[in-house]
């Protein structure tokens, strides 16, 4: 059985034990109580935000990965299309969006932290095969963690003129996937923060809340896809994607926007220069990733409006 023992799991399944932290948190003495992220947070949205942006630095690529794509170092194509290939596999199946986020989020982590082995000598770039089955495995081991029905991994390969893997060597990827993000699956995505900041920003009599969740979580699928926005947090990304929406349907004062969702540990001048990317994606959308059938439903169920309420809406 010691062969075995590398293959536990030590990461907790839940990504915020909700009850336990909040309770734990109010009952902090209020005079020695740290100062609140946001002007007018409960108690209950101090300790679960303030978790949430602790637990982000945690699951993401390494600081040189942009760099190292940009520049050539990494086949930032051979990134994109297997980004491509997770998002038309997503929507055929009708997957939840959260899986979407996470299988580019493992894909990310991993290439920054191994390098796939090169061709042949004739050959310096990495075979496509290799980027075929590794964005399979993210997209599994993803599926596995969100969704209630998983298709059998050979299903998964639905995309016509790609190879078909046999199941033992989709496995021994997942292993090898698993193994270098040191099973810490349970990331921090944009959908982590969506729900918070669209009930700050939002005009809570919105007459189509629905709407607005839909067209962030479709905004935030795009923004995963675009490796200019790795040099962003997922808070960061969050808070200007619903900037963004919520400009849409009512003036927006950008200072007083970011005044009033920013932080110690939110950078505004950050967040106004990813808010000016994700302008520029909105404004240059010709086609984009639309939510499978299934994620409409999830999106509209992410976040309840409540005019007499200023507490976060539970979210899947």
């Amino acid at each position: 059985m010691d062969c075995f023992t590398s293959l536990l799991c030590a990461e907790d399944y839940r990504l915020i034990d909700v009850d336990d932290e909040v309770e734990e948190e109010c009952q902090i003495d209020p005079q020695q109580k740290p100062q609140q992220l946001f002007m007018g947070d409960s108690c209950a949205d101090y300790a679960i935000v303030s978790k949430l942006l602790e637990k982000e630095r945690e699951m993401v690529p390494r600081d040189d990965y942009l760099a190292r794509l940009q520049s050539g170092g990494l086949d930032v194509s051979a990134r994109n299309d297997s980004v491509d290939w997770i998002y038309k596999v997503y929507r055929h199946y009708s997957f939840e969006p959260l899986t979407a986020c996470l299988a580019v989020n493992y894909l990310d982590r991993f290439l920054s932290e191994y390098e796939l082995p090169r061709g042949s000598s004739d050959c310096n770039n990495t075979e496509p095969w290799k980027y075929q089955l590794l964005s399979l495995s993210c997209l599994s081991v993803a599926a596995k963690m969100e969704e209630t029905s998983v298709p059998m991994s050979v299903d998964l390969q639905v995309i016509e003129g790609n190879l078909i893997f046999e199941p033992k060597t989709i496995q021994r990827m997942e292993l090898l996937l698993l193994s270098v993000l040191k099973w810490r699956t349970n990331a921090v995505t944009p959908l982590s923060f969506i729900d918070y900041f669209l009930q700050r920003l939002t005009n809570p009599e919105n007459p189509d809340p629905k709407s607005v969740v839909y067209r962030s979580v479709e905004l935030i699928l795009i923004t995963a896809k675009g490796v200019e926005f790795l040099e962003f947090r997922s808070s960061e990304i969050a808070l200007a994607v619903a900037i963004s929406i919520a400009g849409e349907t009512q003036i927006i004062d950008l200072n007083n926007a970011t005044d009033s969702c920013s932080s110690s540990d939110l950078n505004q001048e950050r967040v106004l220069k990813c808010y000016e990317l994700v302008q520029e994606v909105m404004n240059s959308r010709t086609t984009s990733p639309p939510l499978s059938p299934n994620g409409v439903l999830d999106a509209a169920t992410l976040m309840s409006y409540d005019s007499s309420s200023n507490s976060s809406s539970s979210s899947k």
